[in-house]
């Protein structure tokens, strides 16, 4: 109690709570304080119970506080007949319920944080049967799981990329690297197509290189293949020897057991079901039954007021009373005869309440065996089907991850070495281009040169050569004074490149230096970015969790209002109730013979003999009937069968007709034939 105490008292000390509390003041809190300590450290975990205790009812703080306590699944240490005893001492304060309740939510603050801001989500809101029925209700009823699966699928994503350690910063440099890895890719292609368009045949080659592009991926797909169906049919073979193991060692036991250890153990197994099906299992059905009737009859009640409640507490302790007097009275007529069956009572109770403990322990121990059995197989059949071998140990569970961290440590090095390499590259690339670029400004340079001073066409001197050839000796003297000229011009053209590649060099040196301040500032534009976003985001947080706390107080205040009004109709019920009791009672006290007839109880017994008196002449009607019962259903009997016997005669009049009406037809067709 030490220890939780000054535990206690040390997360209090600390952010965010500074209470500046010792052993002692935290010992003398009154029950309020405590209370109020406890609604503070609530209000940490859920923003929504940063209340004033003194604002509310106690009847409101102990339901608010029960409830988050029962979302943060918390159970009360004791046995589960100590919840009332718990539920009491939460709403009066006391030292003994509340310090395990701080020690434990202290011990695990960011944790419920996080339970409490995904029940706000999570807890799922259970409507009526008959309200589904309505196809709007059932539909909107559908979105809402549909949207709270959702929040739950973006939760674990957010979790999992935070655990996963990657930021923003690093995506973002992958991202630019691999866009500029696109577009130098893109460069190499096109130039690639311009030196393939010139090369006679190309569309056959090319198509050509594609199918043989195409027969080698699928010469690798096929050896992929033939080494998954290797290491597949080496895992089946492992398999089957596992099997056949199992198999050898169920034979050898099913061999040495002996049929008194089968028989012992199926009487063992025969005898704990029949203890459930005679005992356990209905004495927990006759107990669920009558609280089920119990718990029927106060839900069929009407609502009860304070006045019921302390009329039944008094009758309460009034029974309470004579039980304890009939208890001293046993105790007075106490008897050794009593005493022994009392101690046989009770050696053979506590021996049934150990039965049925170790009954249940031994149906949770087996209902627990067969659950981690079922997923033990549903994870293996799971591993099975995705890789196909056996699940690791935690050795080499350890030793793979281990491996797998260093090789993404060493991938990532070699990613940013060849990011830079690639960098260094795309600029190398840019400074060559620069670089042609001027050599043809200074070639075109040099042409204009060359035209101003008369030596155009110097790069084709050998084909003019060639072409002169055959006046070479008239030409000897002109060619050796314009290869003079020509050395003349080519130094001063070296010259001039010398001084403007001299003049450059400051250029890119600064430019150099330009790109690098770029890079940097960039890079802190990047980190500025993120710093807002996360700003924007902690702001956008705060005031969604400020809009659900006011519409929280806007439907707890309409609800208030709801229940103020019901209180008044109810009020106003009872007191018109209680005006006709009254004017009843005075009618009915009234000396006025006329008036006390007014009296709604003369009226109810008026109506009370008229209905009695009509109730004897009905049973007198009922006996009248009763005798002359007999008789009458004898006299409807002989009418039914006067009935029958006239329409008899009626059938065989008409047969009779019919007969003679066709005997008369065919005498007259027979005249007909003698006259004729």
């Amino acid at each position: 109690m030490g220890d939780q105490m000054q535990f206690i008292v040390e997360k209090l000390n600390q952010e965010p709570f500074r209470k500046n509390y010792n052993l002692i003041s935290f010992d003398s809190l009154e029950s309020l304080q405590l209370l109020q300590l406890l609604s503070d450290v609530l209000g940490e975990i859920d923003p929504k119970h940063a209340v004033d205790i003194r604002e509310e009812l106690p009847e409101q703080t102990a339901k608010r506080m029960l409830n988050l306590l029962g979302i943060l699944k918390y159970k009360p240490p004791g046995p589960v007949s100590d919840l009332s005893a718990f539920r009491q001492g939460l709403v009066t304060g006391s030292k003994a319920v509340i310090h395990p309740v701080l020690h434990w939510l202290l011990q695990r603050t960011n944790e419920l944080r996080t339970r409490a801001y995904l029940a706000r989500f999570l807890v799922k809101l259970e409507v009526p049967a008959e309200f589904l029925q309505d196809d709007t209700v059932a539909d909107f009823n559908k979105q809402y799981e549909e949207l709270m699966e959702a929040f739950k699928n973006l939760h674990k994503e957010h979790e999992q990329l935070k655990i996963s350690g990657l930021s923003t910063a690093e995506i973002r440099r992958d991202i630019s690297a691999m866009e500029e890895e696109k577009d130098q890719l893109a460069k190499r292609v096109e130039r690639l197509k311009k030196r393939v368009e010139t090369v006679q045949n190309h569309q056959r080659m090319l198509e050509i290189a594609r199918q043989l592009r195409l027969e080698k991926e699928r010469e690798e797909s096929l050896a992929q293949q033939k080494q998954e169906q290797k290491r597949q049919l080496f895992h089946a073979e492992e398999r089957l020897q596992r099997a056949q193991v199992q198999l050898k060692e169920m034979q050898q036991v099913v061999a040495d057991s002996k049929p008194e250890s089968l028989m012992k153990k199926l009487e063992e197994e025969i005898n704990f079901n029949s203890y459930l099906v005679t005992e356990k299992i209905p004495g927990e059905m006759e107990s669920k039954k009558t609280s089920v009737y119990y718990l029927e009859k106060v839900v069929a009640e009407p609502a009860m007021t304070q006045a019921d409640l302390t009329a039944l507490q008094s009758e309460l302790d009034e029974v309470n009373a004579q039980m304890n007097q009939l208890i001293e009275k046993r105790m007075i007529t106490y008897e050794p005869t009593d005493s022994k069956f009392s101690m046989y009572r009770q050696q053979a109770s506590i021996m049934s309440r150990k039965k049925e403990a170790k009954a249940e322990e031994l149906q949770a121990a087996k209902e627990e065996m067969s659950s981690l059995e079922r997923q033990r197989e549903q994870k293996s059949s799971q591993a099975h089907g995705l890789e196909g071998s056996e699940v690791l140990t935690e050795e080499e569970f350890k030793q793979y991850v281990s491996k797998l961290r260093s090789k993404n440590t060493f991938y990532k090095k070699k990613r940013l070495e060849i990011a830079e390499i690639t960098a260094e590259y795309g600029i190398l690339q840019r400074t060559e281009e620069l670089l042609r670029q001027r050599h043809e400004a200074i070639q075109q340079q040099l042409q204009a040169i060359e035209e101003k001073k008369g030596i155009s066409g110097y790069s084709y001197t050998q084909e003019e050569l060639e072409r002169v050839s055959a006046v070479k000796s008239e030409m000897d003297e002109v060619k050796g004074q314009t290869l003079d000229n020509m050395s003349e011009m080519v130094k001063k053209l070296n010259a001039m490149v010398t001084e403007k590649k001299a003049s450059l060099a400051p250029v890119i040196k600064e430019l150099r230096q330009l790109r690098q301040n770029c890079q940097e500032l960039t890079q802190e534009r990047d980190e500025k970015k993120i710093q807002y976003d996360s700003c924007v985001a902690g702001l956008e947080t705060n005031r969604s969790a400020l809009e659900q706390e006011v519409k929280g107080l806007l439907e707890e205040c309409a609800q208030e209002e709801s229940n103020y009004h019901y209180i008044n109709c109810m009020k106003r019920n009872v007191e018109i109730q209680l005006q006709r009791a009254k004017e009843e009672m005075k009618t009915y006290m009234s000396p006025d013979p006329q008036e006390r007839r007014r009296a709604v109880r003369e009226q109810y017994t008026r109506i009370i003999l008229e209905q009695e008196n009509l109730g004897k002449k009905l049973r007198e009607k009922q006996k009248v009937v009763r005798e002359s019962h007999g008789s009458n259903m004898k006299q409807m009997k002989m009418w039914q069968d006067f009935e029958q016997l006239m329409e008899c005669k009626r059938d065989c009049f008409l047969k009779q007709q019919n007969q003679a009406a066709i005997g008369q037809i065919i005498q007259e067709g027979g005249k007909d034939r003698l006259v004729l």
